[in-house]
């Protein structure tokens, strides 16, 4: 009996022990599972921003050749004829940066970032973009703003003229701070210029809107003026987002920048009401909130829709995301904007991961620098003066 109970005895410690070891077999296969697989996931990740880093710098390349077409191109075009801009807007690979911002391919059309003469991790990284491919003549301006900050968008197309701009503003994807997508809609009947503290969380903004523009010769004086046939080289209007179902304006018949007076007897029809823009109440599905088509005047002198042309937009109480579109007439086909703000499309490699980036250029802005403000303040500002022939006086201002 004494050894038949040893033997069982010897009998549960072995099962211990091969039940200890199955367990530390179990927990030592999760943790190397877990390593493997936190180990997998930094290299992809390693992979992935080396492989947008690669898109990157395919964009600075296509930027190098947009900025070669505006200093060669658009201010002396005898230089480059028409074959530059074919090139840019070429849809093959690498057209443009190949042949305008020095750059060479390998012989499987890629353009190497990261050279063979590195170090080893740059080598084993392997980085290069595979394709990149740029529009100068795009269907519309996009751009964000922040509060009562300003942008100045050239009106220039490239297939025809143009009488009107659509103008959309709040996106649901950037500005809608309401997880329902809800929007905050004024009446049209309620539209106060509240103050700052005040305006609502989820309402888009007010947006200021400015048109100035000339036809072949103009006077200073025209932009101060509007004659008898409607046309005008400068207006203004406050879109004021509401539940209204207007959605297209006449800028010159609803022109918000000063009321009649003596003075300015030519702006007898001004208005000092903004204007009720159409906004929609669920922005769940998408896109922009606000949307207003914009009717723009002849120039002054003008014979046709011919036109040099400028948006100014302000965003009044909050910032906002927004877009601008060409149109003709009432057709709903988009007017191509020639050159003011190309698209660049961008593939990157690292080792055999890919990454796409888009972007978008304004080039206007280096060769058309424009100021801000005259005056720009963060409080209350006074202007207290008199001017006669003779002399000029200062007032005294109240707070």
């Amino acid at each position: 009996m004494r050894t038949i109970h040893e033997f069982h005895r010897g009998a549960v410690s072995l099962f211990m022990v091969i039940f200890s070891m199955l367990v530390i077999t179990i927990v030592t296969v999760g943790f190397l599972r877990i390593m493997t697989a936190d180990q997998r996931q930094a290299t992809a990740n390693d992979l992935s921003q080396s492989a947008y880093d690669s898109a990157l710098a395919g964009v600075e390349d296509a930027k190098r050749a947009l900025l070669k077409y505006q200093r060669d191109c658009i201010a002396d075009s005898t230089k480059c004829g028409g074959t530059f801009k074919e090139a840019l807007k070429s849809d093959t690979c690498n057209a443009a940066v190949t042949r305008f911002a020095g750059v060479a391919e390998t012989s499987n059309g890629e353009v190497l970032v990261q050279q063979s003469t590195g170090s080893v991790n740059d080598r084993n990284l392997n980085q290069a973009y595979t394709c990149v491919t740029v529009t100068p003549d795009t269907e519309d301006y996009v751009g964000t703003l922040g509060p009562n900050e300003q942008v100045l968008i050239p009106l220039r197309a490239a297939n025809g003229t143009f009488d009107r701009v659509v103008l959309s503003w709040f996106s649901r994807e950037k500005d809608v701070k309401s997880a329902s997508g809800d929007i905050d809609r004024a009446p049209v009947a309620g539209m106060a210029m509240l103050a700052q503290d005040r305006w609502p969380d989820n309402r888009p903004p007010v947006m200021r809107t400015q048109l100035m523009q000339f036809g072949p010769d103009f006077l200073l004086s025209d932009f101060d003026a509007e004659t008898t046939s409607g046309e005008s080289n400068a207006n203004t209007a406050f879109l004021y987002p509401t539940s209204s179902n207007v959605n297209t304006m006449n800028i010159a018949t609803n022109d918000g920048r000063r009321a009649g007076s003596a003075e300015y007897p030519s702006q007898a029809s001004a208005t000092n009401t903004p204007y009720p823009a159409s906004c929609r109440a669920n922005v769940s599905a998408g896109g922009y909130a606000c949307e207003m088509t914009v009717i723009l005047p002849r120039a002054i002198g003008s014979t046709s829709d011919a036109r040099t042309a400028y948006l100014r937009l302000v965003s009044l109480y909050k910032g906002t995301s927004f877009k601008v579109e060409l149109r003709s007439g009432d057709s709903n086909t988009p007017v191509l904007f020639d050159g003011v703000q190309p698209a660049i499309d961008s593939t990157g490699r690292a080792n055999d991961l890919f990454r796409r980036v888009k972007a978008r250029v304004n080039l206007e802005a280096a060769s058309f620098p424009f100021p801000e403000a005259a005056v720009d303040v963060a409080d209350n500002f006074c202007k207290d003066f008199t001017v006669t022939p003779e002399q000029y006086i200062t007032g005294t201002c109240r707070p």
